[in-house]
């Protein structure tokens, strides 16, 4: 099971690359609620998988790109959360590489500013 259908109950959507960029869909705008929107568009934080608003899509973003990169297997002690734009991980992880690696991959998805990894237990 990946990260996705286990932390969200989701598979992958047809176009994972894309789901990553966190690119708003062209009609994204009209399902967010007002006050989500900035100018006229949508957050990248907020973007979620399908391009349209989702309160938690920063984390449904980071969790498709850790079932995307091959060296990150799903470990089942941890979970990704979000908190605006910073990506938080709780739990456990079996090494500091391992840590490294995700906090990596979390970081270059589109919206996260930070990671916030002190929930995090290596070991």
């Amino acid at each position: 099971m990946g990260w996705l259908q286990r932390l969200f109950g989701m598979g992958k959507p047809a176009n994972p690359e894309q789901a990553v960029s966190g690119q708003a869909a062209p009609n994204a705008v009209a399902s967010a609620p007002p006050e989500a929107q900035v100018g006229g568009t949508i957050p990248p934080e907020r973007v979620g998988l399908d391009g349209q608003y989702d309160q938690s899509g920063l984390a449904k973003r980071v969790a498709l790109a850790f079932d995307q990169d091959p060296q990150l297997d799903d470990v089942n002690t941890l979970w990704v959360a979000q908190l605006g734009t910073t990506v938080v991980l709780k739990g456990s992880v079996p090494s500091q590489d391992v840590l490294s690696k995700m906090v990596q991959v979390a970081s270059g998805v589109n919206g996260a500013q930070s990671v916030d990894t002190n929930q995090v237990q290596v070991g």
